[in-house]
């Protein structure tokens, strides 16, 4: 699975950013996608996951401010990121869980100033 991510940028601190994740599969194929992260010096780590069923889930610090969901005609997956805080600056990646193998998209850059 190919997965091409967009929607990084720089935002101050409140506001509103929205990730576009398009996968080179129909999303009804794949078990779960999800968005990562990873800040400088720190770990990848979830943030949100939504299955092929339409169940999310989310990270606690994220929860009440971020909201993961899909367009099945455009195939594509968003994270829509509101209330954005400085600790939210990271890499944002996009992943795949699909019969039984991890796939990974190229980053997205997302800088929230204070």
């Amino acid at each position: 699975v190919q997965l091409q991510a967009s929607g990084g940028g720089f935002v101050q601190a409140g506001g509103s950013l929205r990730l576009s994740c398009v996968p080179s599969r129909t999303i009804f194929s794949i078990n779960t996608v999800g968005w990562y992260r990873q800040a400088p010096g720190k770990q990848r780590e979830l943030v949100a996951g939504i299955t092929s069923g339409g169940t999310t889930d989310y990270a606690d610090p994220v929860k009440g401010r971020f909201t993961i969901s899909r367009d099945n005609a455009k195939n594509t997956v968003y994270l829509q990121m509101n209330s954005l805080k400085p600790e939210d600056t990271a890499v944002y990646y996009c992943n795949a869980q699909y019969r039984g193998g991890s796939f990974w998209g190229q980053g997205t850059l997302v800088t929230v100033s204070s």
